[in-house]
């Protein structure tokens, strides 16, 4: 009798070490645009719309699956820097032929 007593706190034990084995991670933005390859990571992650928060189990393979698409997902205890805009768009200023005319 006093085995069957014990073994829910081994139980209970177990789980919370599990729970500390987990990662919650954020989709914080859009996979539209993104390759498909980013599009696949971000589902087999289990995300399914933005904003969705997912406790993930904390193993190598998951780990480097968040670290491909860290510009996308945020992780709790890790920083998230919001990606800066691209960098290959040319920014140019507006012509001023129009309001030169008087228009």
């Amino acid at each position: 009798m006093k085995a069957k007593a014990a073994a829910p706190k081994k139980t209970l034990a177990k789980a919370t070490s599990e729970a500390a084995k987990t990662l919650k991670a954020t989709l914080r933005k859009s996979t539209i645009g993104a390759k498909p390859s980013l599009r696949a990571t971000v589902e087999s992650l289990g995300f399914r719309r933005l904003n969705q928060t997912r406790e993930l189990p904390d193993n190598p393979a998951v780990r480097g699956m968040l670290k491909a698409v860290s510009f996308l997902v945020a992780v709790d205890g890790e920083p998230y820097l919001r990606p800066e805009r691209s960098r290959y768009k040319i920014w140019r200023s507006r012509s001023n032929k129009k309001h030169q005319r008087g228009n």
